[in-house]
């Protein structure tokens, strides 16, 4: 199986890092659209990743979109084909039992930008800029944007920053609540492995868990969101982390989780 030519992976010390690399400015292209679904696939897939991290190896960019050379006389069928496949990532993420992180540096627009939405902690890097800047060929943001936008950071924000199309600093995004904590732009990379180690030493059945019942259960009504939390609860109650976790806290001592 060749190597992808525009995603870069490793793992270190279960927490799996996955690079947009196609300098020099990460644009995607469909290769790099299905490179990109397949490296989370096969991310989430590996038991050794017990946490994901999504990032750049491109210096002073995260992402610049989409390589506006292949939307020329894309069409129709063609655009369709383009958003489903960035649909079908945005499910693989949403679905992931094991925790996401974004650690976003640079100009961070467009596509990879929109695929940190739907993870669950962004890092950035105090100096990173960030927009989606698509109203300015006539366009949205095809990643299951406007949904995740509007859950961020409520309809009127997302609608005011989509229809200015311009780009805000990574202070106004936190604010806004968009990015969850600023770091120095060289210490971005230690940090979030750092964060993503402490997440790996958790119960991965735990943190399995709690994506499922805040990402998913956030999607129903209360009463319904009460019904999935329930039966979470009572699975999460017949596994061998809750006994371990029991047994430990009683006896003093450090869990050591049973699930892989």
């Amino acid at each position: 199986m060749s190597q992808p030519a525009f995603i870069r992976s490793s793992v270190d010390s279960h927490v799996g890092w996955l690079e947009f690399n196609r300098p020099p400015v990460n644009a995607f292209t469909r290769e790099m659209v299905d490179e990109t679904h397949d490296a989370v696939a096969a991310a989430l897939a590996d038991p050794a990743v017990r946490v994901l991290v999504l990032a750049s190896a491109v210096p002073r960019y995260f992402s610049a979109g989409a390589d506006l050379h292949v939307f020329k006389d894309i069409g129709q069928d063609g655009m369709r084909g383009w958003a489903m496949r960035c649909h079908d990532i945005v499910r693989l993420l949403r679905g992931s039992p094991k925790p996401l992180l974004a650690a976003i540096n640079g100009t961070a627009v467009g596509g990879g930008l929109e695929m940190t939405l739907h993870c669950d902690l962004r890092f950035a890097a105090t100096d990173a800029r960030l927009g989606q800047p698509e109203v300015n060929i006539g366009f949205i943001p095809p990643i299951a944007t406007t949904q995740a936008l509007a859950r961020l950071i409520g309809r009127p924000r997302a609608i005011r920053y989509l229809y200015d199309g311009n780009l805000v600093s990574a202070t106004e995004a936190q604010a806004w609540g968009l990015l969850d904590e600023l770091v120095e732009p060289g210490t971005l990379r230690a940090h979030v492995q750092a964060y993503g180690e402490a997440l790996a030493a958790r119960s991965p059945a735990a943190l399995a868990a709690i994506r499922r019942t805040v990402t998913l259960g956030g999607g129903m009504t209360f009463e319904d969101g009460m019904a999935f939390e329930l039966e979470t609860v009572a699975r999460l109650a017949g596994t061998p982390d809750f006994a371990e976790g029991v047994d430990a806290f009683l006896a003093k001592r450090e869990p050591k989780w049973k699930t892989p």
